[in-house]
């Protein structure tokens, strides 16, 4: 250990001189080598007290077995041979036991893990000893069957006390009085590991008093002592019968719509809904895996369980250069956040908002120093400048999700979203194939299909443009679409969410209005798929469920809430549309690879074509205003009431 004196600060004001000490790594300090000391102390007696229990077993099982051969009459010139036969038992026990990791800490107490390897040890040890004495033991005076009866003995005796030794502390682990009484929603592996994690668990806030299952295979089953006690259908004459409060959902890919019976379901029952994290949010980090939460309005609009092939995606994305667009959005943080985890090469991360690139760099590479190359701060608008990144970063894979996506605002400044959209999508496009690269994704929207808004119009233009750069190159170079997604900045949720907890009233367009929604982490999952199967000149459309109300989503938000707030409803704004629609008219769709997407080819429009006054008169040459008969008719109604 050295001590180093560290040089004076010069400031206007005195400092005091501080002593640094820098310690030599290769010697621990004494406090850490005194808890490595105790750690390794605790581990050789938890170890060896197993090894103990197993060689008590075998001496008791072996000396069982000579008393039941000779009749509890045994000759005491069997003593000896039989002694020294034990201690080479105990010895094969130690040995075998390392070797298959009995007594190194590898399976806990009393698994199904440690009695498997339990039961390999013990029969090596019963076949490498038991065949030489079967052969040979009358000739050293033990007797030749002392092995077959010993070693179940020995077996049962080892189990038993793993067995009574995790009954003793399951029962100290046991859930105390006052946790609230729990119902379990799947009687499957997910449920059952809840159960028992439940029952183990001394901290837990839910102690299970039943399952329930639709499986009718199940209907006799019981995890310890919880047994199913119907289906659910059967749920209230069940909640009855256990007075339970809670119903957690384990069912590993239950959708939107099941949720949404569930919830219905416990309302009416005065129940509080819980659920299991998806595998996706557990890989992700964004729920850990011994997580229960509350149902949110996501699990209830959005949620679409995703199967995704990885080895087709790790075969374009891990090992290559990949450049994201608009990676300081919703999509594009997300585009990157999954596409770190298939191990790219090289990814560079780019957009005009530094602060979203920063947000972008912490969920990647776990700091936001933005000093590195991995953050790009660049315009799509500037085609040099996208040129120039693009040139001299050399990605082999572009996602570019980079656009303008407010509807309302857009329809106010049409020449916003030509600049962006239209042209910015064109630099992107040329700057990809400046660069060489190989596949192109262009991250689009449901407005694009039979286009009424200026966002639409804007997106199908780009689709075009997309498909013409396929055409033109080769490449692969293809556009996904698909509809809202929930939880992205100034989205439907979160202002409704902000309404609520200003108090109201709660602003819907139009009573019957619907939209599709998804989470953003199942709908990048999907565009990274698409990436994957989606051939040069297609757009891939995602599989969105049924189409939801959004008046039935602003009633459920304001019950969820448990206040009183007004909805009111404004009309239709300037080129939204009442049902929006995935698929255009003269689009037809082929599902080759994946159930949960659609492909589609698209029509091509090459840059010479492009005008900026013709796509303006096309746009605005239908009328743009939205009848409001229902709501003149809602209105009346609350009137007459009032």
């Amino acid at each position: 250990m050295e001590a180093v004196r560290a040089p004076v600060l010069e400031c206007c004001v005195p400092l005091r001189r501080y002593t640094a000490i820098r310690y030599d790594e290769s010697v621990p300090p004494p406090a850490a080598e005194g808890r490595r000391t105790s750690a390794r102390l605790a581990a050789v007696v938890r170890f060896g007290s197993r090894y103990l229990v197993d060689a008590a077993a075998w001496i008791v099982g072996l000396s069982l077995a000579i008393w039941f051969r000779y009749a509890f009459d045994v000759p005491t010139d069997a003593y000896f041979p039989v002694t020294m036969l034990i201690l080479v038992t105990l010895f094969g026990q130690l040995l075998f036991g390392f070797v298959f990791e009995l007594y190194r800490g590898r399976f806990s107490f009393g698994s199904l893990e440690e009695v498997r390897a339990l039961g390999v040890a013990v029969a090596f040890v019963a076949v490498c000893l038991g065949v030489p004495v079967l052969l040979l033991g009358s000739g050293y005076g033990v007797p030749r069957s002392i092995f077959l009866i010993a070693t179940p003995l020995a077996l049962v005796a080892m189990f038993s006390v793993r067995f009574v030794k995790r009954l003793l502390i399951e029962q100290r682990n046991a859930p105390k009085e006052g946790v609230t009484r729990t119902l379990v929603y799947g009687a499957g592996v997910l449920g059952s590991s809840l159960v028992r994690q439940m029952l183990s668990d001394p901290t837990t806030l839910y102690r299970p008093v039943g399952l329930i299952d639709d499986d009718p295979a199940k209907r006799q089953s019981q995890v310890r002592d919880v047994r199913v006690l119907g289906a659910f259908n059967d749920l209230p004459r069940i909640v009855e019968r256990t007075r339970a409060q809670f119903l957690v959902v384990a069912v590993p890919r239950a959708d939107s719509t099941l949720l949404r019976l569930v919830q219905d379901m416990a309302m009416q029952l005065d129940l509080t809904v819980k659920v299991v994290p998806t595998l996706s949010d557990i890989l992700a980090g964004r729920s850990g895996t011994g997580t229960i939460r509350d149902i949110s309005i996501e699990d209830l609009i959005g949620r679409h369980p995703v199967d995704t092939d990885l080895s087709t995606i790790a075969g374009y994305l891990t090992g290559r250069r990949v450049l994201v667009t608009g990676a300081g959005g919703s999509i594009g943080l997300e585009l990157c956040k999954q596409i770190a985890g298939f191990g790219p090469s090289e990814l560079v991360m780019l957009d005009r908002d530094e602060t979203g690139l920063q947000q972008a760099q912490l969920a990647t590479a776990g700091h936001g120093l933005l000093n590195t190359k991995d953050v790009v701060l660049c315009d799509i608008r500037d085609a040099p400048a996208l040129d120039e990144v693009l040139i001299a970063r050399r990605p082999e894979v572009v996602f570019h999700a980079a656009a303008l996506k407010h509807l309302p605002m857009l329809e106010q400044y049409p020449d916003e979203a030509w600049k962006t959209n239209v042209l910015g999508t064109l630099n992107v496009i040329n700057a990809a194939r400046l660069a060489e690269v190989d596949t192109f994704i262009n991250v689009s929207t449901d407005k694009a299909a039979n286009p009424t808004s200026v966002l639409g119009h804007s997106k199908r233009v780009a689709e075009k443009l997309t498909a013409w750069a396929a055409d033109d190159s080769g490449f692969r170079y293809l556009s996904v679409r698909f509809g809202n997604v929930i939880g992205s900045r100034g989205s439907m949720l979160p202002t409704f969410q902000s309404l609520i907890e200003a108090g109201g009233p709660l602003t819907v367009t139009h009573p019957d209005v619907t939209r599709y929604f998804m989470t953003i982490p199942e709908a990048c999952q999907l565009v990274i798929q698409a990436g994957a199967i989606g051939r040069p000149g297609e757009i891939l459309i995602l599989d969105m469920g049924e189409p939801v109300r959004i008046l039935d989503v602003a009633k459920r938000m304001i019950a969820m809430s448990g206040k009183q707030i007004e909805i009111a409803f404004t009309g239709l704004r300037e080129g939204e549309k009442l049902h929006e629609e995935l698929v255009g008219v003269r689009e037809k769709l082929e599902r080759p690879f994946h159930p949960m997407i659609s492909h589609t080819r698209a029509d091509t429009i090459p840059p010479t074509r492009l005008d900026h006054d013709g796509w303006m008169a096309r746009m605005f040459a239908e009328p743009r205003v939205n009848d409001t008969a229902v709501l003149e008719a809602h209105r009346a109604q609350k009137e007459h009431k009032a």
